[in-house]
């Protein structure tokens, strides 16, 4: 996990927000704001730069896109242990995401299925055929994650595709998309600033990671310790007047 205080590695512009996001075995899956959003690319190459080992990608839509990997990445060598499979029916994919049984090992640092039910909602496969594949699909995904303990990464932009794999999800993360850029929220997931193209814009969960937080204290008690409050006024003195007391008062 990246240390905040020193996850601004952004003066390039490259990034448009310092998250921390704890990579947690298994499956997590995204709600992005939209199919090809860049926040995926980004949470990659963090994981990248930060963890050896060859990572897999599975694409649908094509979502891996050249340019936003490189944009994202602090150096080009980042995405040296990438491997791209791109996937154009249900058949392929479901192919592909097989092929990891073989391919994927304890040095595997990340496995990515951006898109994962789309391809699962085309009408060249019959619907009792494509629920099948979709669950087979998932759940490969999620024992891959358990068994080899590494993080397996999918994402929906749909309530309806959020429900179907939230059931074999062991992690939920929202993306959030706000006017400073996308806000993370979910398991392990903090947005610690954006990216404004000169400088970062940072957030209060940043400085308390750095900081600390402060004790509570008592603006009443902060008061009367530097003198501003009269605690025990002289009987009869201004300060000292008795409330009238509307039950008891009367008038005339």
């Amino acid at each position: 996990m990246r240390n905040p205080c020193s996850a601004a590695y952004g003066p390039s512009g490259k990034h448009s927000s310092m998250s921390r996001l704890e990579f947690e075995p298994g499956l997590t899956s995204y709600r992005v704001p939209s199919p090809r959003s860049p926040i995926l690319h980004e949470l990659v190459c963090s994981r990248l730069a930060e963890t050896p080992g060859p990572a897999y990608w599975i694409d649908a839509g094509n979502t891996a896109s050249p340019q936003v990997l490189y944009d994202c990445a602090s150096s080009p060598r980042v995405l040296d242990s990438l491997r791209i499979a791109r996937s154009f029916t249900a058949y392929q994919h479901h192919s592909i995401v097989r092929r990891m049984v073989e391919n994927a090992t304890l040095r595997t640092s990340l496995i990515v299925a951006p898109n994962v039910v789309s391809r699962y909602r085309d009408d060249d496969v019959p619907p009792w055929e494509r629920e099948e594949l979709l669950a087979a699909s998932l759940e490969t995904l999620a024992e891959l994650g358990r068994a080899l303990e590494i993080p397996v990464l999918v994402t929906t932009s749909s309530d309806e595709a959020e429900a179907t794999v939230s059931e074999h999800a062991d992690h939920t993360v929202e993306c959030v998309r706000t006017r400073e850029g996308v806000r993370l929220e979910g398991d392990g997931a903090e947005t610690m600033g954006y990216w404004r193209g000169s400088y970062w814009q940072t957030t209060i969960p940043y400085w308390v990671d750095c900081c600390g937080v402060a004790d509570r204290i008592d603006p009443v008690v902060t008061a009367a310790d530097r003198g501003l409050l009269d605690m025990y006024p002289e009987p009869g003195g201004s300060s000292g007047e008795a409330l009238s007391n509307p039950e008891t008062e009367v008038s005339g």
